[in-house]
């Protein structure tokens, strides 16, 4: 049950969906009939004024991730509170707020509102005020990554005064994992990987040693890690870069022990936690130089994401 809005809205919208799995191109369409979302007691609804992308999403779409369909797509939202549901307490109409849509439980609920349409539901715990610093653009481009990020970090016990490499260092995960480390946990040192192109951007992130993985073997390197964040899939190579006492976790693909492998819980509450650190301009979301895409280019830009050319966070706006 949710309480009459101040804002007008309409009873249909414009939204992404997919009715069957395969490429962006084949089964993404845009629908001009899709009802408002229904807001639950816990939830709000988002005037979704932009939204980033994830390879959670492709995956999703080509049925790696088996959800029931039809399914709007898309988990990272930046946008406007335009309703509250009745026992919402920490968001009002007007709000701006920014957040990712519980990703598990979409998994096996086929009425979990994506974010890629004019209007999403979501529950208030799993939001934050968003920086204020931050654009709309710039603060959708962060929830799922920067609690990845932030997340597995924590899980594997980092902590100030140690080494880390991140494997990935370019990425949408990677660029945020390396400016955690430096400026939130406190690392004596912080060594990345990147193609040639991307080195200089791992040195402006806060990265002591870019490394080019076209050039050498990291797991050849004689200096070992405390810490491994392997943010591309290479764990069975991570695994011989840390230290003997060190941890590694990886985000994709079946772990190599030691390495744990981790997924992330949509919370909130992670980002309020990091939003100092925004508001500073200590950590900055990194969006690739092609976008942001408009919304009538949603199907190109997901097409984009899994190609390895994308730097950091490719992001959907406007979104009318």
């Amino acid at each position: 049950m949710a309480t009459a809005s101040k804002f007008s809205i309409p009873p249909k919208i414009k939204a992404f969906v997919y009715s069957e799995y395969g490429n962006p191109a084949d089964v993404l369409k845009l629908r001009t009939d899709v009802a408002v979302p229904e807001v639950e007691e816990d939830q709000v609804l988002v005037k979704v004024v932009a939204a980033g992308l994830n390879p959670i999403d492709f995956k999703r779409m080509l049925g790696l991730v088996k959800s029931p369909l039809p399914i709007i797509a898309g988990y990272d939202v930046a946008g406007v509170v335009v309703r509250v549901g009745s026992k919402v307490k920490n968001y009002k109409e007007g709000d701006e707020v920014y957040g990712f849509t519980n990703v598990q439980k979409s998994f096996q609920h086929p009425n979990i509102p994506g974010t890629l349409a004019e209007y999403t539901a979501i529950e208030e715990k799993l939001l934050a005020p968003k920086p204020k610093k931050l654009s709309f653009a710039e603060a959708a481009g962060l929830p799922l990554a920067v609690e990845t990020a932030y997340e597995a970090l924590e899980e594997i016990g980092f902590s100030a005064g140690k080494s880390i490499l991140v494997l990935g260092g370019a990425g949408g995960v990677g660029s945020l994992v390396i400016q955690l480390a430096k400026h939130a946990f406190g690392a004596s040192k912080v060594a990345a990987t990147s193609s040639t192109v991307k080195l200089d951007l791992l040195k402006k992130l806060g990265a002591d040693l870019a490394i080019d993985y076209t050039e050498e073997n990291f797991e050849d390197l004689p200096e070992k890690f405390d810490a491994v964040y392997d943010a591309v899939g290479q764990s069975d190579r991570a695994v011989k870069a840390v230290k003997e006492s060190g941890r590694v976790v990886t985000i994709l693909g079946t772990p190599t022990p030691p390495a744990i492998w981790f997924m992330v819980t949509s919370d909130g509450s992670v980002l309020e936690k990091l939003n100092p650190h925004l508001e500073s301009g200590k950590i900055k979301p990194v969006l690739d130089p092609k976008g942001p895409f408009p919304f009538s280019q949603t199907v190109e830009a997901l097409s984009y994401v899994p190609s390895e050319r994308a730097t950091g966070k490719v992001v959907i706006y406007p979104i009318p």
